[in-house]
Formats: C-alpha cells, sequence, structure tokens
C-alpha cells in the first residue's frame, strides 16, 4: 500500500515569565547601589562609572573614594586627576611618574595621608598639588627634589603630625624652620639625608617643636655634633622616645652626655657612627629607659654577644631599617607579598594587574 504523508504540528506551552515586572536598575534607589558599588574593586568601578550617567556620578561618590593605591602606574597623570576630584582622604602613589596634574576644579583637597616616596615629580607639579591642602596629617616626600615654594604650602598643615622628607634636596633650612614652626603638632620627623651644613642642623634642632617624640638625623656625617652647649635634639622634650643618628661620624662618647637628658628614650639608632667606641656602648645604666639599641657597623659578631651579656634588657641590633615616619615599614626579604598598607592602614581601591 502507498503512504500517505503526516502532518506534524508542534503545541509549545507558554512559559512563565521569570522577571516580574518592575524589578529594574532604574528602579533601584542610589543609597543601594552605593552599596554594591563599594563591594566592587578599582578597575570594576571604573566600567561601571561608563555606563551612564547616573552609575557615573555613583561610581564617583566621595564615599567609595576615601582611599585609593595606584602604585604599579608608570603613568599617572589621568588617574591621579581623577582620584584628587573624588575628594580622596588617603592617597598612595610610590615610585610613579607623576607629570603635572591639571587641576580644573577650584577649591580644596580633601588629602589627609599622602605617599609620594620616590616618585620622579617636578617641584611645581608637587607644588601644585600641596599648595591645595590645608588637612594633611601624614606626608611622605622621600627623595623628591623640593622648593622653598613647597615647604611653604606645607605650612597650611597646622595638623600635620608626621613628615617624611629624607633623601629630598632643594629647600633651604630657613624654609625648614618656618614649616616647623607652623607644624606645631608634629610628633615624628625624617630629614635625614638631606645635605645640611653644620648650621642647618643646629637650626633645624633649635625650631623642632616639643611635640616631637621620633626624629631621623641619620647621614650628617660632618654636620651632627652633640655636645654640652649645643642643644641635643630633644632638649626639654622628656618625652622623645626613639632618635635615629646613624652615619653621623662626628658623634663620640662625649655625645651621651647629651643624650642622658632624654629621661624616656627608647630607640637609640648609632649604627656606622665610627668614633664611638664598643667600651662606650654599655649604655643600659646611663640610659634607664632605653629599651632598643641599633649599632650597625660598630661591632663584630663576638663582641655583639658580649655587648648583649653586658645589657641583658635591651634588644640590640633588632630594627635594621628606621621606620620614623615611613608610611610603608621595610618587610622581609623575599615576602611572597609586599606590605602595600600606608601608615598601619590598608587602602580600598589598588590597582591590580
Amino acid at each position: 500500500s502507498e503512504s500517505t504523508p503526516t502532518d506534524l504540528v508542534l503545541l509549545r506551552s507558554p512559559r512563565p515569565n521569570c522577571f516580574p515586572a518592575g524589578v529594574s536598575w532604574d528602579h533601584l534607589p542610589d543609597e543601594l547601589l552605593l552599596r554594591i558599588c563599594g563591594c566592587l574593586p578599582l578597575p570594576d568601578l571604573l566600567r561601571v562609572s561608563a555606563v551612564c550617567r547616573r552609575w557615573r556620578r555613583l561610581a564617583l561618590d566621595e564615599s567609595l573614594w576615601v582611599s585609593v593605591d595606584l602604585e604599579g602606574l608608570t603613568q599617572t597623570g589621568p588617574a591621579l586627576r581623577l582620584v584628587l576630584s573624588t575628594g580622596v582622604q588617603r592617597l598612595r602613589c610610590p615610585r610613579a611618574f607623576v607629570e603635572e596634574p591639571d587641576l580644573s576644579e577650584p577649591g580644596r583637597l580633601q588629602l589627609v595621608d599622602l605617599d609620594l616616596s620616590g616618585s620622579v615629580v617636578s617641584p611645581s607639579a608637587l607644588r601644585s598639588v600641596v599648595c591645595r591642602c590645608s588637612r594633611l596629617r601624614r606626608l611622605s616626600l622621600e627623595a623628591l627634589p623640593l622648593s622653598d615654594d613647597v615647604l611653604s604650602c606645607l605650612a597650611q598643615n597646622p595638623d600635620l603630625l608626621q613628615l617624611n622628607l629624607g633623601g629630598c634636596s632643594g629647600f633651604s633650612a630657613a624654609a625648614l624652620a618656618a614649616t616647623l614652626g607652623s607644624c606645631r603638632r608634629l610628633e615624628q620627623l625624617n630629614i635625614s639625608w638631606c645635605s645640611f651644613s653644620r648650621n642647618h642642623v643646629q637650626n633645624l634642632v633649635e625650631t623642632l617643636s616639643p611635640s616631637v617624640t621620633h626624629l631621623n638625623l641619620s647621614g650628617y656625617r660632618d654636620s651632627l655634633v652633640l655636645d654640652g652647649e649645643e642643644p641635643e635634639p630633644g632638649q626639654s622634650r622628656a618625652r622623645t622616645p626613639a632618635l635615629d643618628a646613624l652615619d653621623s661620624t662626628l658623634l663620640t662618647a662625649d655625645s651621651f652626655l647629651v643624650l642622658k637628658r632624654l629621661k624616656k628614650l627608647l630607640h637609640l639608632s648609632l649604627s656606622r657612627c665610627y668614633h664611638i667606641h664598643l667600651a662606650a656602648l654599655d649604655l643600659g645604666k646611663a640610659i634607664p629607659s632605653l629599651r632598643f639599641l641599633d649599632v650597625f657597623g660598630l661591632v663584630q659578631d663576638g663582641q655583639l654577644v658580649a655587648l648583649q651579656d653586658d645589657s641583658p634588657r635591651l634588644a640590640i641590633n633588632a630594627r635594621p631599617f628606621s621606620s620614623v615616619a615611613r608610611p610603608t615599614p621595610a618587610g622581609p626579604v623575599g615576602a611572597a607579598q609586599p606590605d602595600r598598607s600606608m601608615w598601619g592602614r590598608g587602602c580600598r581601591l589598588k590597582v591590580r594587574f
């Protein structure tokens, strides 16, 4: 028999609507979207800002940009302009190439903590940022070329607590003295390796605020002298617990007569002060408050054991690197994860590669 064609009909049942009407991103309040944006890392937050005007306004809300870490960027000009325009309060940007920022928006910056250590930045570019700051509390400009104008701008920050100018150049002792005279709340000052003359160092010591408790005067081989006739770092400042005077070859055992006046001295660094003899390093009795003593380069390993036995309550050579006013402490060599904190606190937004 012959076969007859058969018509096939497909019947599909209607699917229920899985997305109820009325639920849309456009209907969500700004407060909820801000909470969502607050969970996003920096790259995703930048992508969100390109969706539409509303999302850009939310993604650049100042509550999301309180702390930013730009370490790793080679060209930070555009990124720096964007971050500063958001009202950032804590900015970490070490070892970066900072171009001249075009800060078109008027008004003061909200910066409280700023780390530009080891960056390539001109004094004029640095001045354009610092001159708009008045709330700085912690600042690190280590190894940067400065100018007297930059230090004059720093004087506009009376609440400055920690200042790291180690290895800086291009400014006069008079400008530094004027800045220190305005920052009377300063607690930690790192002014090491600035190529000051002996008169510059003496003027610096004379203008220090009584509030300074941690002082780094390292690197003044032929400039730093402590004797009974000169004001010592921390004179009439009984709260001074830390003094770093590394590589000051003019210091001798006679300087200890001055250091004994620091009744609350806890940490003393005298590494590579070669005119101090081993017999004079028994400071446990001379300075009862002393707990840490660094004498790298002065004693050999065998002598170090004998010195430790004579001063059992002292931790000798326990701190090879100075931490005075430095934003990020030196971590162990070969650490898997480098320390990216800034003055004991991390940044929420970070550049990732």
